[in-house]
């Protein structure tokens, strides 16, 4: 009789565990209505609003106050979207919710397309002299295929990133570093000392990018020193560098790269 039972009681585990796995997803949101709004907002607070902040604006994460959304177009791509995360990306999943609920943040996501746009004050035209001049940007940055790329990419920047965000990541760029991001510094036995940002790690060696956007490979054992610079950045602080004109130019500038949306 114990073997019939034990094979009953696995077969009870393993359904839930089938059936969540082989989850069919609606074309449409089931879950519209002003009270599933409401809690999906309540649920948006404590699962995204960290990162996008509390009503959709962005920070962390991107702006979603916009009436098309690049990666989720339809309910059904938002859906996966909010329940699976962006592999390779800060966004993670949101495995904790159950499928009413992320219906319900989806449905709350939709709603902040009907907001209002940001209002950003400053010069685009200047804001876009001053990346390529007085801050010297470009050094650093890619946008449409040019620039550097010891930093972020910035084509999207102003889809993914607040105009609040840019400007605080302007003034002070250590205050909030990617996750994963990591500054280093070398010292190789042949003499070469060099400072960038770590591209790979594994126990053996070690892959970086200098500050001239150089890529270098080490094996550890041919270093003398290397050191983890964590909280640190090679980015500049710019509040003393630019009038505070200038920074409204530059932010709004910035919060104007849309890569196309």
């Amino acid at each position: 009789m114990l073997r019939p039972v034990i094979f009953g009681l696995a077969c009870a585990l393993a359904l839930p565990a089938q059936l969540f796995f082989e989850e069919t997803i609606p074309k449409t949101n089931p879950y519209t209505g002003a009270a599933d709004v409401k809690r999906g907002q309540q649920l948006f607070l404590g699962q995204c609003g960290g990162c996008h902040g509390p009503q959709g604006e962005g920070g962390r994460g991107p702006s979603l106050q916009r009436p098309k959304l690049a990666k989720a177009p339809d309910d059904e791509s938002l859906y996966k979207l909010i329940r699976e995360g962006v592999p390779g990306t800060e966004m993670p999943g949101s495995w904790v919710l159950i499928a009413r609920e992320v219906w319900q943040v989806a449905a709350f996501v939709r709603s902040l397309g009907r907001t209002a746009e940001e209002t950003v004050s400053g010069d685009r035209a200047r804001g876009a002299d001053l990346y390529r001049t007085k801050g010297k940007c470009a050094q650093c940055h890619v946008i449409a295929g040019q620039g550097g790329g010891l930093g972020p990419e910035l084509t999207e920047i102003g889809a993914r990133r607040s105009a609040r965000f840019l400007r605080a990541k302007l003034e002070q760029p250590e205050a909030q570093l990617p996750d994963g991001f990591v500054q280093v510094r070398v010292v190789a036995k042949d003499g070469r000392r060099l400072t960038g940002v770590r591209l790979n790690e594994d126990t053996f060696t070690v892959q970086m990018r200098d500050l001239n956007d150089r890529l270098h490979s080490f094996l550890k054992q041919d270093l003398k020193e290397f050191h983890k610079d964590w909280g640190r950045s090679p980015m500049p602080e710019y509040r003393t560098a630019f009038s505070a004109t200038e920074m409204d130019d530059l932010v709004a500038y910035l919060a104007s790269l849309r890569g196309g949306l």
